[in-house]
């Protein structure tokens, strides 16, 4: 097998385990910062430091919620576990400054939680696994919307960056902000983003036998997980979440 075919098929693979695969690396970050707060000389992890790591895995979640309110339905933004889909190519908004804007979200979202392990081997660890791993997502997923879009794509690729934005390049999104579509697709990624941190708090202060638990993760956690499952009846009980696009 040559080898772009193979780096397409390995695309393909972790692209269908995405939601699953990163469980084994939060796991390893729990382990490692137990370690790191085992230490007699580590110190304690400052409130301005926990906010930091805090905002960092906003900022990325404020990235998705852009990206999927301006996306429309069955486009190279949003695709399936199946596999790829993509009725239209994505050109303006976010997506005329950067082609992976939803990966480039979850990277940042990522990041701050293995920043908040206060390890710096385990947060260049992961960025080398997490380029690695979306690299060969991205390649498989731009190999199909080069075959279906051809000529098109080809032109928007040649100038627009991968991963990293380049803001001089923007244009207007050619539709309107669908909050309902945030509300339904991004309410996981905000509890659970929550919810990790406050973990990951409750064990860290546990180890070192504090009891100075940071209240914003633990009430954040609280409401989020509220308005979770209060958007979950919506979604199964009423047509209140269904968007036209």
């Amino acid at each position: 097998m040559a080898l772009k075919e193979e780096l397409e098929k390995q695309g393909n693979w972790l692209f269908k385990y995405r939601s699953t695969l990163p469980i084994g690396i939060l796991f390893i970050g729990l382990v490692v910062s137990i370690q790191n707060n085992l230490k007699e000389e580590t110190t304690s992890c400052v409130i301005l430091y926990e906010f930091a790591c805090l905002l960092v895995s906003v900022i990325g979640l404020g990235i998705r919620v852009y990206t999927v309110g301006y996306t429309p339905r069955n486009t190279s933004g949003r695709n399936t576990a199946e596999g790829q889909v993509a009725d239209t190519l994505n050109t303006t908004g976010i997506y005329s400054m950067v082609r992976n804007p939803l990966y480039l979200g979850n990277f940042l979202m990522w990041l701050g939680l293995a920043m908040f392990t206060e390890n710096l081997w385990f947060i260049i660890s992961f960025v080398l696994f997490y380029w690695i791993y979306y690299e060969r997502i991205i390649y498989a997923e731009e190999q199909f919307l080069e075959r279906k879009f051809g000529e098109k794509y080809r032109r928007w690729a040649s100038k627009v960056p991968v991963f990293i934005p380049n803001l001089g390049l923007f244009t207007k999104n050619e539709i309107s902000f669908s909050m309902k579509k945030v509300l339904k697709k991004e309410k996981n990624g905000l509890f659970a983003m929550f919810l990790v941190f406050m973990v990951f708090d409750l064990i860290q202060e546990s180890v070192k036998n504090h009891s100075d638990h940071n209240l914003f993760f633990i009430s954040g956690t609280i409401l989020t997980m509220i308005i979770y499952i209060v958007l979950k009846v919506l979604k199964m009980k009423t047509r209140f979440l269904e968007n036209n696009r």
